[in-house]
This record gives structure tokens, sequence and C-alpha cells, in this order.
């Protein structure tokens, strides 16, 4: 009997040391930090399951016994739960914390700016740039673009509202453009209903067009509502709004300058020629140009001109106008005034 229970105790001291052990491996293994040597990222794709990612995590080094973790996920009810996504892994992460962050969904957030005054087409090329998006299959264009969100017959200038848009890594490209659509029409329709009361445009549409050219005639936050208000004021009065962005629109992307010919030959966009609105937006207006549309400033002004540092001058007559253009375009000289262009 002796003998018996001197076995017992060496097996129960046995068990209790190996119990130990393993709670210190475990111990170390899930809640100690993985002390990388530098942060990491890990992307976990669509339809990997616990075990496949379990073997990247050994096949990186960073899980010795992949059992332990396994248990550990699945007695807490993670294993099932993890997420697709990318996940920044700093230095010092314990297992537990990342496990924890992925069947949360905690991915690394990525971003795209789409500046105020871009076309459509050029919010269309960055999004299918961006390295974290998975683009529209080629050739992806405007009108594919317009097809997916439900509106094949629409013009895309204009319908994307310029922002910061966050994602994960692969959303589809499309998504983003859906995002910024979807903005877009919710802004506007906010500022249409928002209106002055006797505003002379007629369609929400209308106001877009407008707000796109406010967009292109000045980056001042102070002018837009002046820039509005001169252009409303024309509508109203059937003055043609000849300005010069719509001109420039029609031309190859990236153009800045218009020559005598070009402001003499007629097309839908050339305003000095033509009444009214141009046909469609001529850029991607920000919230303050589709705003400022909405509720220009009171003003009597009917003419603005650059003063060549990105502001610029506003006048009542056309005379007022004539004399800032000899003064801010020509260098005072007014016999260049017929010549101009």
């Amino acid at each position: 009997m002796r003998w018996l229970s001197l076995i017992f105790l060496v097996l129960l001291i046995i068990a209790t040391l190996a119990g130990a052990h393993l709670a210190n491996t475990y111990q170390k293994q899930v809640f100690q930090p993985l002390e990388l040597e530098r942060d990491e990222i890990l992307v976990v794709r669509p339809g990997q399951g616990f075990r496949q990612i379990n073997r990247e995590l050994v096949d990186r080094g960073w899980v010795r016994h992949p059992w332990m973790l396994e248990i550990h996920a699945r007695y807490h009810g993670i294993a099932g739960r993890l997420q697709a996504g990318e996940y920044e892994v700093p230095a010092d992460m314990t297992l537990a914390t990342l496990l924890d962050n992925m069947a949360r969904g905690v991915v690394v957030r990525h971003r795209l700016t789409a500046p105020e005054g871009w076309t459509a087409r050029q919010f269309l090329e960055a999004v299918q740039a961006h390295p974290a998006l998975r683009p529209m299959p080629e050739p992806a264009d405007l009108e594919t673009v317009m097809a997916e969100l439900g509106k094949p017959d629409m013009h895309p200038e204009g319908w994307f509202l310029p922002d910061t848009y966050v994602f994960g890594r692969d959303t589809p490209a499309i998504q983003v453009l859906k995002m910024a659509h979807e903005a877009l029409n919710r802004q506007l329709e906010q500022a249409w209903t928002a209106r002055v009361e006797d505003h002379p445009l007629e369609t929400p549409y209308e106001l877009l067009i407008l707000a796109s050219i406010i967009e292109k005639e000045t980056g001042q936050a102070e002018e837009r509502g002046l820039v509005a208000g001169v252009f409303v004021n024309r509508v109203r009065r059937g003055m043609r709004l000849q300005t010069d962005p719509t001109l420039l629109y029609a031309l190859e992307p990236g153009a800045t300058r218009l020559t005598r010919a070009e402001l003499r030959r007629d097309h839908p966009y050339n305003t000095y020629t033509r009444d009214g609105l141009p046909p469609t937006p001529i850029a991607l207006p920000g919230l303050a140009s589709i705003r400022a549309a909405a509720n220009p400033a009171e003003t009597e002004a009917l003419f603005f001109v650059s003063r060549k540092d990105g502001t610029h001058a506003f006048s009542k007559t056309y005379a007022e106008h004539r004399a800032a253009v000899i003064k801010y375009q020509l260098g005072g000289d007014a016999s260049r005034y017929g010549a101009r262009r």
C-alpha cells in the first residue's frame, strides 16, 4: 500500500508540474507580446478558416503551439467568427488581441480623397488605380459605372461627391463610386430643399450644373456665394453666363487657356454663344459650391474678373467690369482691351 501511495504521490506531482508547465506555456503563447522585429500586416482572405489562419501564423513564426491557440479560440467562441480583411499587427501585440480583432473585424482602413473640381473621369481613374481596391474589369468606363449604379441614361459628370472615402482592403471599386454617388444625391436633395424661395433654376440637376461652374470659377470659400450670386443674377436677367470653365471642359483634358477662335466656336458648352446653362455639369462640385448655388449671396454684381491672385473683382456694371479687366488683366493698358485674347 505504501508503494501505491508513493506512486500516486509521484504521479500527482508530475501532473501538477506538467499542468503548471502547460499553463505557463499557454500564457506565454497567447497573452504575452509577440515581440516582432517590426509591425506587420496580416491579410485574411475570404473563405479562410481558422486552421488555415493558424497555419499561416505558424509559418510566420508567431505560433509555436498551434493546438493551444486553437483550444483558446474554440473555448472563447472565436474560431468560427474570424472575418476576412487586412489587420495591423504591432510588434508588441498578443495573439489573444489579434484573434479578438479578427473576430470583431477591426481591419485596416484605407482612404481615397476626391478633391473638389475633379472630373468624373479623374475620380474613376483614381478609384481603379487604388492598390487596396478591387478594380472594375477592364475596359472600365463611366458608361459602365452609371449602368452599375442603375442610371444607364444619366451623364456621369458631377454625380459623385468630392470627399474622403474610407474602406477595407479588397473592397470593390464600384462600392466606393456608389458611396460617392449616394452622398452627392443626399447633399443635392438637401440643398435643393433649402434653396432660396425665388431661385430661378427649375430642377436639382440645373442646380448641380451651376454648382460645378462655381467650383471651377473660384477656390476661395468667401467668394463662392458671390460667384453664385452673379450667375443667378444673369440667369434672372436672361444674360448669357459667359464663363470660361464651360469652354475649357469641352477642350482636351488639362486645357487651361482659350483662344479668340475657341470663344467664337459654337457648341453646347460655349456659354458665350449659347443661352442658359451648359447641358451637363463640368466637374464634381464640393458641398460648399452646391450650397452656394442653392443660396447665393445677395448682390447686384453681374460681372467678375480674376485679380490673378486667386481672388476676383466683382462689378455691377459693364463699365466697372471693363475697368477691372484693364487693371487686373491688362496691366492698366486700356488699348489692349479690344485685342484681349
